[in-house]
């Protein structure tokens, strides 16, 4: 669950590589261009006045091509790149001040990294990989024991525990590489790209992983990846970087379906829509058969109105059935008050954040889908016309 205080708040946070780094940080301030800055100092703008936070509990995505700026950020949110300027705030505490004893202390206890390459000592069994944070922090052998095995478990590897990690796959190994990260208990995850190296199918398996544990543990993460797809699979919000810079941070949903410009364009066109878009954003309001309110005449009368076939029944504002235009025109000859007797209760219906790709398979009762929002109140409907039309659309 994300909570709306920021976890990790970013301030204009530049870093230039080279020996005389406040040169060119002056030239920058001055408005000069990535190249420009280049040409004449011969320093390199990694990153170019970045500025973003990061709630409690969101899976923060960050994506960009190589040489973007991506993986020097998240190595100064941990301190393993220092900042040539701007603030890094964990928690309120700003880390881009703070000596390296207090920054070795917040990375033992708030903040954990998974690499790209897995980082799994050879030599190590795969129970003393998972509890090597622990051992570093001072914790008992007998305690960061069991706790390595009961993080092992959660990744589904307990099996595994006494083998070394040549012995297991690619994937494993980067479970192995998330337990440790876990078993600290830290409160944020750094993910540097970490199943970039992956074969595509267990690329996706781990991603499925990473999603079922944030489910459970409510993490604040931090996810570097070069890869569309995985990034609006993965991400509560996404920042797009470029040359140093974020060109957008957005939703998945926005950022598929309002591109702030043809950089974004370009790097979104091959997305599957179907899986990013939810019933919820694309959504019909409609009228409805009220129980508190309507009689089948009324409802007849803006079904008539409108050339609609079908009508939905809402009670207190919950969906409870549908009722066609042919049977209310049938019922009310007869004087047949009681709506809910005439109306069909299996309809389909899906929570709004369900996205399209999931919902083709309800049009088989060939009614429009009903949306609701997370306490199950009605929010509209969607046709398959209204799918269609979404996942065809051009941005």
């Amino acid at each position: 669950m994300v909570n709306a205080k920021p976890k990790v708040r970013i301030e204009h946070l530049i870093k230039i590589y080279g020996e005389k780094p406040r040169a060119a940080l002056q030239l920058f301030r001055e408005g000069k261009s990535r190249d420009a800055i280049l040409q004449v100092t011969g320093h390199v703008l990694g990153i170019a006045d970045v500025s973003f936070t990061v709630n409690q509990g969101e899976v923060f995505v960050v994506m960009g091509l190589s040489g973007s700026g991506k993986s020097t950020l998240i190595r100064c949110i941990n301190r393993l790149i220092k900042p040539t300027s701007g603030h890094i705030y964990i928690d309120d505490e700003d880390i881009a001040l703070i000596n390296e004893e207090r920054m070795r202390e917040i990375r033992l206890t708030k903040v954990s990294m998974v690499f790209q390459h897995f980082g799994l000592f050879p030599h190590k069994t795969v129970v003393e990989n998972v509890a090597y944070g622990l051992k570093i922090r001072g914790v008992e052998k007998k305690q960061r024991s069991q706790k390595a095995l009961e993080t092992l478990e959660v990744v589904g590897l307990t099996q595994w525990a006494g083998y070394l990690p040549a012995s297991l796959s690619g994937g494993m190994q980067q479970r192995v590489g998330l337990a440790r990260a876990l078993a600290t208990d830290a409160e944020i995850l750094l993910m540097d790209e970490p199943f970039s190296a992956l074969d595509p199918l267990i690329r996706r398996e781990m991603q499925e992983e990473l999603l079922r544990l944030q489910k459970k543990l409510h993490k604040t993460i931090i996810f570097i990846s070069h890869d569309i797809q995985e990034s609006v699979k993965l991400g509560s919000r996404i920042a797009v970087m470029k040359d140093g810079y974020i060109v957008q941070i957005a939703t998945p949903e926005e950022l598929i379906t309002n591109p702030a410009d043809n950089y974004i364009r370009a790097f979104i066109q091959d997305v599957n829509r179907a899986q990013v878009l939810k019933t919820g954003s694309i959504a019909r309001q409609i009228i409805t058969f009220t129980v508190e309110e309507d009689s089948p005449q009324t409802a007849l009368e803006k079904m008539l109105y409108q050339n609609l076939k079908q009508i939905y029944v809402v009670r207190q504002g919950f969906p409870v059935g549908v009722v066609s235009r042919e049977t209310l025109a049938a019922a009310i000859p007869e004087g047949r008050e009681d709506i809910t007797q005439l109306m069909q209760a299996d309809f389909p219906q899906v929570n709004a954040d369900t996205t399209l790709e999931n919902i083709f398979h309800l049009y088989q009762q060939e009614l429009p889908i009903a949306v609701v929002d997370e306490s199950g109140k009605f929010k509209g409907v969607v046709e398959q016309s209204d799918v269609f039309a979404s996942i065809s659309s051009l941005t």
